[in-house]
């Protein structure tokens, strides 16, 4: 385990709006995917801060400090030297102040600010040759690189259509549309409600299996505790029971009710073994400096295409009272991989980095 105390951070600030795309708070702000974490790690000996001496398990925001400059501070009066980043980061965040002075599990906040750009981000990865889900711009009116949702029809697309934000978190607010008329309605609920902005992503529908791939960085430690000098994927875990083709809200279906861990033989399949090369670059080309994850869809071919890149997915597991069947899909994965939970943490708390000036 790491000497330095650790201190985890929740949303406590909503994330800007950045070139009219808006990324909605989660409520609760990752608290309880925090506590979780660090509970685990003080459970395992490791030396965790906390904003009250005597947190109690059953309560989530004992366990977390806000992501605000008072948080930051208050954590570092405590004592801590880590900060783990259980928050949507970006360029000007509070924590951007003391990168020079603490360590840090997760991103570095202006990686956040562009990747968190689905659309931009699928196009840096298409550009550089990885298999990505087909996609394009539709706003109320067209611009440079944008269509208008009124001459969607003249886009040629092949329906089923995914209805998306560009900076939406998991599922939220994306709907498969079956022709023009339900695109139309979907992509102007969307906009019509703010929500996530002036402009939303269509992609192409991908009918086949669905993964998500848990990608670690050369400082994380693999299973057998070797380290390498790149990014490495855990054991993909597949998707199942979609609601109308997209998977539901992990707040209202847990993932161990509709995901699992593949096998050992079909891991080993040639296209699951090509999509993992694919994640394993898709992070080195995100710089991703903790673990991220990335859902994968098979398309009609059978072949496997990326279509969301997640710089700080979900990181809740068992342990604290109640929380048993909360394992996040990156738990679920280092579990097929015969890691405990905290082993996953320690893990990531291995690659803890600090700003070098």
């Amino acid at each position: 385990m790491n000497a330095a105390p650790v201190a985890i951070l929740f949303q406590a600030l909503a994330p800007p709006v950045i070139n009219g795309l808006r990324k909605e708070a989660k409520p609760g702000g990752y608290s309880d995917g925090g506590a979780d974490i660090a509970f685990a790690l003080r459970q395992a000996g490791q030396a965790v801060v906390t904003p009250v001496n005597a947190p109690s398990p059953a309560s989530a925001l004992d366990w977390v400090f806000p992501d605000t400059e008072a948080g930051i501070a208050s954590a570092l009066g405590l004592g801590a030297r880590v900060f783990w980043a259980n928050t949507v980061l970006f360029a000007g965040h509070p924590l951007e102040a003391v990168l020079s002075r603490v360590a840090v599990v997760g991103q570095h906040p202006a990686a956040v600010h562009r990747f968190d750009d689905k659309f931009d981000t699928n196009q840096l990865l298409l550009q550089r040759g990885l298999p990505v889900a087909r996609s394009l711009l539709v706003a109320r009116e067209a611009r440079a690189g944008v269509v208008a949702l009124d001459a969607v029809s003249t886009q040629g697309l092949a329906f089923p259509v995914m209805v998306k934000p560009i900076r939406g978190r998991g599922s939220q607010g994306v709907t498969r549309t079956a022709n023009l008329a339900e695109l139309h309605a979907a992509a102007s609920a969307l906009l019509n409600g703010g929500a996530f902005g002036d402009t939303l992503m269509l992609e192409e529908y991908l009918p086949g299996e669905e993964l998500t791939v848990t990608v670690l960085p050369p400082a994380s430690p693999t299973p057998t505790g070797q380290l390498g000098a790149k990014h490495w994927c855990l054991r993909p875990v597949v998707r199942f029971d979609h609601h109308d083709g997209v998977m539901p809200y992990n707040g209202t279906v847990a993932v161990t009710q509709n995901s699992r861990a593949l096998s050992d033989e079909d891991a080993s399949r040639p296209g699951i073994q090509a999509v993992l090369g694919a994640c394993a670059e898709a992070a080195r080309l995100v710089d991703a400096r903790a673990l991220i994850r990335i859902d994968c869809r098979a398309g009609a071919d059978g072949a496997f295409r990326l279509f969301d890149l997640n710089m700080k997915p979900n990181l809740t597991g068992p342990g604290r009272p109640g929380r048993d069947d909360q394992d996040s899909l990156c738990a679920l994965s280092a579990r097929a991989e015969g890691w405990s939970y905290a082993d996953l943490l320690r893990a990531m708390l291995a690659a803890a980095w600090t700003e070098r000036s």
